[in-house]
Formats: structure tokens, C-alpha cells, sequence
């Protein structure tokens, strides 16, 4: 049985999430849970917080043993992006994207 947990619009690049997201997939919730708590990243601490969700999804299923889940999936797609100029010399100016990320998380049994 599937469980997902989905978060949109956070304010990281995509590139960066991904980076971080495959290192938990195929784990273990206990050992991705321990490995995204050590994480220096901005982006572990925010899969740390969707894998809670993803865990509270699946307590609320009473049909679902919490103990033997694993990531099935993380999957990481691109936002709407904020688009931005930066004043240079001359009167130019420079672009400036600050993108955003919609992240997904699949949990499933052993």
C-alpha cells in the first residue's frame, strides 16, 4: 500500500532537493529519518519534515505496519519561479530566478 505525502511551492531550487532526495530513496524510514537529521542541507531538513508527514499519513491507515516502511520514491519537480532583476553598471541589469520545488514522497511496504 502506496503512501504519499506531497509538499508545493518551497522556496529551494529543484537541483538542490534532488541531490538530498536520492540518497533517502530505498531506505528505511528509521535509517533515511537518521541520515536527513545529520544532513547540513536546507533540503534534508525539509524532506525530514515531508517524511514525518508521510509517516502520519500512514498511522492514520490502520491496515499499514508503520515499522516495515521504506521510500519507495522522491520525486522533485520544478515551480512557478520568481522572476527578479538585479541593478548592474550602465544601466543594465541582470536576471535574477529564484525557483521553487514541488516535492513528492511515496512510501510503501516491505
Amino acid at each position: 500500500m502506496e503512501i504519499i505525502a506531497r509538499t508545493r511551492m518551497i522556496r529551494i531550487s529543484p537541483r538542490k532537493v534532488r541531490l538530498v532526495g536520492d540518497v533517502i530513496k530505498r531506505k528505511n524510514i528509521n535509517d533515511a529519518m537518521g541520515m536527513l537529521m545529520y544532513m547540513p542541507q536546507k533540503a534534508a531538513f525539509i524532506l525530514k519534515k515531508l517524511l514525518d508527514s508521510a509517516v502520519a499519513n500512514a498511522k492514520q491507515k490502520k491496515y499499514v505496519d508503520v515499522d516495515n516502511l521504506f521510500v519507495k520514491n522522491v520525486l522533485v519537480d520544478g515551480g512557478p519561479v520568481l522572476k527578479r532583476f538585479l541593478p548592474r553598471a550602465m544601466g543594465r541589469a541582470t536576471k535574477i530566478r529564484k525557483r521553487t520545488s514541488h516535492i513528492t514522497m511515496i512510501l510503501d511496504e516491505l
